[in-house]
């Protein structure tokens, strides 16, 4: 009798999974932990130092561009350009804010009647964004990361 307790009881405790140990390595923890993020998404936009008092993340983006915006605007408008026929066009800045917060002009999208009646347009767009005050980058998980962002900017010269 001592014997088949002694026998059921190493049964049970072999033949339990409570004793086995699953181990899970760090990059099996770090992949699962990569599908779960959202890639498009950041936790803080980009920002200039006016846009520090903003309470949410969609006034933050839109203080961003705004700022953005303004000082693309002001920069041209001190510019003499002198065109032949009217301008109505809508310009897409698509740009990219590196981790170190340098803006960087990727790719311009302008109509060709613009660039027919304003050749340095490109230059002047480029050469406004020389000039723009400190840029803090985006956030995400608490680190500072590289973003994208398209800015529609209209122009109109009469």
């Amino acid at each position: 009798m001592k014997y088949a307790i002694v026998f059921l009881f190493v049964l049970m405790l072999s033949s339990c999974e409570y004793f086995n140990v699953k181990k899970t390595s760090s990059e099996a923890f770090l992949n699962e932990e990569l599908k779960t993020f959202n890639w498009k998404d950041v936790d803080e936009y980009p920002g200039f130092s006016i846009c520090e008092g903003s309470d949410t993340k969609e006034s933050r983006k839109v203080c961003f561009q705004n700022t953005l915006t303004n000082h693309i605007t002001n920069y041209l408008q001190k510019e003499t350009i002198i065109v032949t026929q009217d301008i109505n066009d809508t310009v897409v800045l698509e740009f990219q804010v590196s981790k170190a917060g340098d803006l960087i002009l990727t790719h311009v999208t302008i109509d060709s009647i613009t660039i027919e009646e304003i050749p340095n347009i490109e230059s002047l767009l480029t050469e406004s964004l020389d000039s723009l005050p400190t840029i803090y980058p985006a956030i995400k998980r608490g680190q500072q990361v590289t973003t994208e962002f398209q800015l529609p900017l209209i122009i109109s010269v009469n």
